[in-house]
């Protein structure tokens, strides 16, 4: 379902963001250090009789808790304990979830990685691995490429993210078909203007809106947080929180928006493409933001300690396996994954303060 712009009162955390991003001092939260590390988290605890594994809306909602069953199949014979998945309406659901004892292992998004530390003790383990890298982008696409491309728009033909394998055609523009990481042409976002609608995911998206908004922000749009409030893009732009990352591709290729942010490439996903058809070639990327560091796993805090890391030690071994990195691939397009960088995490603790999130 898609909405105008709402303030979030259950957005949690405080944060900094990557240095290309200037952040005020004031913006600045306590220390990655003060987040619980798996290695100080495995005292004895809860034992549950079933585990919820808990993933967030990113995209269409069905798909992922079918993606995810092998994974909840597998996680059930490897543990010994039935799991299931667990899919909420928002972002913000998993999060809640994990605080109510509703969920016991949650894959989130960077921002409520660090919130579900923050506001309900959980344990961060594990990051995500994609084409070898532990950081990713947002991307920021137009159905108007003459108001925000300074070069001609390149088109390519990419591989979709459907069953069976589909090719599409997508356009880039301002040196973005060739850039592996960001930021790039943050100066294009000047041509935003308060009657361009912007398609952004979830307010506790990363990619989606956070690190974007700390873009527009720096590029002088929308109103800066004052001490107890938000940053306000409705100034600058008009905000439409679409829901996913491939509601927001398919808010700018049905004309809903000119503008849109999702991460790199968010184009493929299966949902994008069945709405939007084979040829987005008019659904142009011009920008990039700086750098993000990857989604990941946390366990609730209250989890016994040896299950912890039986836990994080099957997630481990699932992605190294052909099945598993099949799997994970179709869940949120993860290889594999890594033990979690409690530092670069908190970039993204770090990006939120800096938009005026609360704690």
């Amino acid at each position: 379902m898609q909405h105008r712009f709402r303030f979030m009162a259950t957005v949690a955390g405080a944060a900094i963001v990557a240095a290309s991003l200037a952040v005020p001092a004031a913006a600045q939260s306590p220390s990655a250090a003060t987040m619980e590390s798996p290695a100080g988290s495995m005292a004895p605890g809860r034992i549950p009789d079933k585990l919820v594994l808990g993933f967030v809306p990113s995209s269409d909602v069905d798909a992922l808790i079918t993606n995810a069953k092998p994974l909840a199949d597998y996680l059930t014979t490897t543990l010994g304990i039935p799991t299931e998945a667990f899919v909420p309406t928002d972002y913000t659901g998993v999060v809640v979830g994990m605080g109510t004892g509703q969920v016991d292992i949650a894959a989130l998004a960077p921002f409520t990685l660090v919130q579900a530390a923050d506001t309900y003790g959980a344990t961060i383990v594990l990051q995500s691995v994609r084409n070898g890298s532990a950081t990713y982008h947002s991307q920021w696409f137009t159905n108007e490429p003459d108001t925000f491309c300074t070069t001609p728009v390149v088109t390519k033909t990419v591989q979709a993210r459907t069953d069976p394998v589909q090719d599409i055609t997508v356009g880039f523009c301002n040196g973005t078909d060739t850039a592996t990481t960001g930021p790039l042409a943050s100066d294009a976002l000047k041509k935003l203007t308060p009657d361009t609608t912007v398609a952004f995911v979830e307010q506790t998206s990363a990619s989606g809106y956070i690190f974007p908004a700390v873009q527009m922000m720096n590029e002088g749009i929308g109103t800066p947080p004052a001490s107890g409030q938000f940053y306000d893009p409705s100034t600058g732009v008009t905000p439409l929180f679409a829901g996913g990352h491939d509601k927001a591709v398919i808010s700018v290729c049905k004309g809903d928006a000119q503008v849109g942010t999702s991460f790199n490439d968010a184009r493929t996903l299966a949902a994008a493409v069945q709405a939007c058809g084979p040829d987005m070639s008019g659904t142009v990327v011009f920008a990039l933001s700086p750098e993000i560091p990857n989604d990941g796993v946390a366990l609730a805090g209250d989890l016994d300690g040896a299950l912890k890391q039986k836990i994080t030690d099957a997630l481990l071994a699932y992605g190294q396996t052909e099945e598993g990195s099949k799997v994970l691939q179709s869940i949120y397009q993860i290889n594999n994954f890594a033990p979690a960088d409690l530092a670069s995490l908190d970039i993204g603790r770090q990006a939120a303060a800096a938009i005026g999130a609360p704690n």
